[in-house]
């Protein structure tokens, strides 16, 4: 009898290939459709903002729309002597249209910046110009009559470098620099050096709510990693009450606690601790002690994270090896809550140098940080140029101290490895 072998089955290799290609594109597509809400949402929300502020502090476009004659005039000048009598005249006829069009205002607004009385300058030169009925036999003339300071460099290479529509006047402006009539990059004068400080204040503020929180946090993640179950479930519960609360309605609390007439001055009164009330409110202490209040939470949580990580078995073999209790914390413990000690400090330290409301409600006049003069700009006089290149050299001294904290780290990281 005979027998008959089935037929094996024959595989197409490039049908494979193609199936198996189509499969692996799907993968990919579906796993992209996952990922696109968040990009577009980081897009919106983070680079968006970056990049407009990136823009905003180097764009200068106020002045050309409402003087456009001028600014053409003005483009073929070498900045020495004056400008010729065509820019004279251009400046005469859009001052005329813009104190006509209600523009004038604007243009008064960005010379103001770079010139000391800029705005009643132009203001005032418009409001003479427009009452003369005819125009007069020369344009230099007039505007000189008009006030002296139009026969100044100075103040035509202002009109010049504000034409547009890139400038550097607001980044320099905010590191305190300058341009000379001669276009020489040259600092504040004394006395009028602002940013600079400003910027040191705001770091020296974060430094300090940073290291406290640092040494009143480490102890009490240390205690909720350790404390029986029970206890630490309670703790945790203390811990994120604030999260729970109002900001603003913290800062209220710490007004009602610090003030003169509050009650931590009246238990140490009461204790005879005192003769006088201490002042603690509208200067750098209240703002320190807000700040570590808020901020707090922030520098346990992730050191707390780490520790609960940490197997209690290594301590335990320190210690039978012979190490004293805290040889056995400082060389086998406390290392390997670096990467939680390093998450709390950059989150605690970037949150508090961009503070605002804290500073704003609790500290006085010196306390204010960098973050109050882009506000200020931004809602009280609408600089937003200024505005912007404050909050780019925030941003810049923030990324520079992240990769300089980096570094540190990192090679901490290696010496302990």
């Amino acid at each position: 009898m005979e027998t008959y072998a089935e037929p094996a089955a024959v595989f197409d290799v490039g049908t494979l290939r193609r199936q198996r290609a189509c499969a692996e594109r799907s993968r990919r597509l579906g796993a992209l459709a996952l990922v696109v809400p968040l990009v577009v949402f980081v897009a919106f929300t983070f680079l968006a903002p970056i990049f407009e502020m990136l823009r905003r502090s180097v764009e200068d476009t106020e002045l050309s729309p409402t003087w456009p004659n001028v600014v053409t005039a003005i483009s073929g000048w070498d900045g020495q002597g004056l400008p010729s009598d065509a820019a004279f005249a251009a400046l005469a006829t859009d001052m005329r249209s813009s104190y006509e069009a209600g523009t004038l205002a604007v243009a008064a607004r960005r010379l103001n910046y770079p010139i000391a009385g800029g705005r009643s300058l132009v203001m005032n030169t418009g409001r003479k110009l427009a009452r003369l009925d005819a125009p007069p036999g020369s344009w230099r003339e007039a505007l000189l009559a008009a006030d002296p300071a139009w026969g100044d460099r100075a103040t035509w290479t202002a009109v010049a470098r504000a034409s547009g529509p890139l400038t550097d006047f607001f980044l320099l402006s905010a590191l305190d620099l300058r341009k000379d009539v001669d276009g020489n990059i040259v600092g504040a004068p004394p006395g009028q050096s602002i940013y600079l400080p400003v910027l040191g204040r705001t770091l020296w503020i974060s430094v300090v709510v940073t290291a406290l929180c640092f040494a009143l946090g480490f102890p009490v993640a240390y205690l909720l990693a350790n404390a029986p179950e029970r206890i630490a479930s309670v703790l945790m519960i203390l811990l994120l009450l604030p999260f729970w609360t109002s900001l603003l309605a913290r800062i209220a609390a710490w007004v009602v606690l610090l003030q003169e007439n509050g009650i931590i001055n009246d238990v140490l009164l009461g204790l005879g601790l005192l003769d006088q009330p201490l002042r603690l409110i509208f200067n750098r202490t209240g703002v320190v002690v807000a700040m570590v209040h808020v901020l707090l939470p922030f520098m346990i949580l992730p050191i707390y994270g780490v520790m609960k990580g940490i197997r209690p078995e290594y301590v335990r073999a320190a210690r039978s090896l012979g190490a004293a209790p805290t040889t056995a914390f400082v060389r086998v413990y406390l290392p390997q809550t670096m990467p939680g000690i390093a998450a709390g400090v950059l989150l605690v330290f970037i949150m508090a140098i961009g503070y605002y409301i804290t500073p704003a409600l609790l500290g006085g006049a010196n306390d204010q940080m960098i973050s109050w003069f882009i506000a200020f700009y931004t809602t009280d006089t609408v600089n937003w140029g200024l505005a912007a290149a404050l909050g780019v050299v925030l941003l810049l001294a923030t990324a520079i101290l992240y990769v300089v904290y980096q570094r540190l780290t990192g090679a901490r990281g290696l010496a302990l490895g």
